[in-house]
């Protein structure tokens, strides 16, 4: 599986990040779209618990993307793995996985927007009930590091991990649960009840 080096900074103004990105030089090559994803696991969620993966088929707007994707424990830099090929048909790919024993443990919304700047990708994501965050991903630390610091981000603020480190900064969500516990994450939904009461000040 191919390893993902890559950091979050999280609460950002994304007006501000694409001055910044342009004062850079960076190229935007994908403006922002609506983005639909299935999060799939078995129903015993074999993937979740050994390997803290997921298998996710997600319609970028110009492509439908399958992956697996398993985090290490320690959430670092480079702690996330992934295989992932390209499909054409979003619905049939969830058939597929569902023929096998998978089900769909969440639907989920998100927007992005793809700037490249050099060997480094950064995108400003937007998830419902979450403030707008970027990551950063590169071929190696030392370049994502030089890359935030052209762009004004203290390395002390980079936080590593799934989506669901950026809800756990704005939600009390305990670390055995996972954002994908919510079956539908979308921008017409109104906070989960369960997040709700765990939001921080």
């Amino acid at each position: 599986m191919q390893t993902e080096i890559e950091v979050k900074f999280l609460g950002v103004n994304h007006d501000d990040v694409r001055k910044r990105l342009q004062a850079a030089g960076a190229v935007c090559e994908q403006p922002m779209r609506l983005m639909h994803r299935t999060v799939m696991d078995f129903p015993d969620l074999r993937l979740q618990t050994s390997s803290d993966g997921f298998v996710r088929i997600r319609d970028e707007g110009n492509k439908v993307e399958v992956t697996y994707k398993q985090f290490n424990k320690a959430l670092s830099i480079d702690g996330a793995k992934e295989v992932a090929v390209v499909v054409d048909d979003y619905a049939r790919a969830i058939k597929l996985f569902e023929a096998i024993g998978l089900q769909a443990k969440s639907e989920q919304e998100s927007k992005r927007e793809n700037w490249r700047l050099g060997d480094c990708e950064i995108v400003l994501d937007e998830w419902p009930w979450l403030r707008p965050y970027i990551e950063i991903e590169g071929p190696h630390e030392d370049a994502i590091r030089s890359l935030a610091q052209k762009l004004g981000f203290n390395w002390a603020d980079a936080v590593t991990g799934s989506v669901t480190v950026a809800y756990r900064a704005e939600y009390d969500i305990p670390r055995e649960l996972s954002v994908d516990k919510n079956p539908r994450i979308a921008f017409d939904e109104p906070v989960p009840e369960w997040m709700a009461k765990t939001r921080r000040a």
